[in-house]
């Protein structure tokens, strides 16, 4: 099943509106690298959802690899300028 679907006015699962608002700051460098991004419950707030909507964003950012997260700590905007390095194991 495809993560986004496609067409002009297919319904978008509302996780979707915070991995794309979320991978955009990034990309746009609102979160640079090694930046700390909003807690789970500041994205509830933000966006309006629940827990686990603003946690599956983070997942799928995480499964991207433009995040990492630190058990305890959060989660951090991957340095993608030093390839090879190897960034979190959680």
């Amino acid at each position: 099943m495809p993560e986004t679907p496609s067409g002009p006015y297919v319904p978008r699962a509302p996780y979707m509106k915070v991995r794309d608002a979320l991978a955009a700051d990034i990309a746009s460098g609102v979160y640079g690298p090694g930046d700390p991004i909003p807690s789970e419950s500041e994205l509830c707030e933000r966006f309006g959802v629940a827990r686990e909507t603003a946690r599956r964003a983070v997942r799928v950012l995480r499964d991207r690899g433009l995040i990492f997260t630190e058990w305890g700590k959060g989660s951090f905007v991957v340095d993608r300028s030093a390839e090879g390095e190897h960034q979190g194991d959680a």
